[in-house]
């Protein structure tokens, strides 16, 4: 069983002090979620766990352990944002241990509340269905009819930048030529989109969740709090919101795995991946570049070669 294993591995590390502290995931008090753990002794270990609810792109603690030997816990995309981050320089101290494991795909939750009626208590999974149990609830769903749309279009499930590998690879699958969201975007008139784009950012209310929990959001001052110079207002104005949704996605170009965290983080259930999968399906036309996939290859936006070809200049 991969908890199991997980457990004995990150015992044996603790044990030999290979490192000081595992970041994994634990039981939370709510069904269909689990909570981040930090774990520094062997008998710790027995906490964590590992199911389609773990959720969270955990690198984004990485930025508050500097000084530590950490092993974390990763799935595909998680470790590709480990790669990413790498290549900033952002470990000069300790690059973290990666435990990793094939990823089942992700339950998403807020689907899986609107197609129950009633009060959810207990949500497990069994083999490929998810058993969901409240007061007045009992059904059996087919987890794959339950899955975040990021989670249905993931190309790289396997962390293979892992140090570790817990369970057996997943095959990898041909890409679909684009994510469906960015298919229906680019099929929108230029109107239609941009009236798309304002109702959804209309509803932030600036709580910058979706800052923090992406892993590539680690500015030690966002431009956001920037007060000299001063980039943005801070009104709930239509321009200043999509100013900031913007600017955020042009931030992660080349940079993000396609994790979801962000949208995930999102109390106001914006939908925010639409953005970056764009860009990202941009940046894999224009120069065959993926995120975290080559671990020596740099991002196309952070270099420079004079022997560009620059047609974008007429």
């Amino acid at each position: 069983m991969i908890q199991q294993q997980l457990r004995e591995k990150a015992k044996e590390l603790l044990s030999n002090k290979t490192v000081d502290l595992i970041i994994g995931f634990g039981e939370w008090t709510l069904p269909l979620r689990t909570t981040p753990v930090f774990i520094r002794t062997p008998e710790g270990a027995e906490s964590l766990v590992w199911n389609s609810f773990c959720e969270n792109n955990l690198t984004a603690y990485l930025h508050k352990f500097s000084r530590l030997k950490i092993g974390l816990v990763v799935k595909g995309c998680d470790a590709r944002s480990v790669v990413a981050l790498n290549l900033e320089k952002r470990f000069p101290n300790h690059p973290p241990l990666l435990i990793g494991i094939p990823c089942q795909r992700l339950v998403d939750r807020k689907k899986v509340k609107k197609a129950v009626k009633g009060e959810i208590l207990q949500a497990v999974e069994q083999g490929d269905l998810l058993l969901v149990k409240g007061e007045d609830v009992n059904v059996t769903l087919k987890r794959e009819d339950f899955l975040y749309s990021v989670c249905q279009v993931c190309t790289h499930r396997t962390p293979h930048q892992a140090h570790i590998l817990i369970g057996d690879p997943v095959e990898e699958v041909s890409p679909v030529e684009a994510h469906p969201d960015v298919v229906a975007l680019e099929g929108m008139f230029p109107e239609e989109r941009w009236n798309f784009f304002e109702k959804e950012t209309s509803r932030c209310i600036r709580c910058y969740a979706c800052r923090e929990a992406c892993p590539m959001c680690y500015c030690a001052e966002c431009f956001v709090d920037s007060s000299r110079p001063r980039w943005i207002e801070k009104s709930f104005s239509p321009s200043d919101l999509a100013f900031y949704h913007i600017v955020r996605a042009y931030h992660q170009t080349g940079r993000c795995s396609g994790c979801g965290a962000c949208e995930r983080a999102c109390p106001m259930d914006i939908r925010l991946t639409y953005l970056t999968q764009k860009l990202n399906q941009e940046v894999k036309d224009l120069y065959g570049f993926e995120t975290g996939i080559q671990p020596e290859a740099a991002p196309p936006l952070s270099t420079f070669d004079p022997e560009d070809k620059q047609e974008f200049i007429k």
